[in-house]
């Protein structure tokens, strides 16, 4: 019984951890089209 705790508890650690590098590295963010170099924006 133990051992099957242990390999759950292993191959979920393992896949939160590829998600974490997927995410980190692979998944792309998509960037907004306005750029806050506008006089409108209120950032200067």
């Amino acid at each position: 019984m133990n051992t099957i705790i242990q390999n759950i508890l292993v191959f979920s650690a393992v896949a939160l951890a590829l998600l974490f590098l997927i995410r980190k590295f692979l998944w792309k963010k998509k960037t907004s089209k306005k750029s806050c170099c506008n006089d409108d924006c209120g950032c200067h």
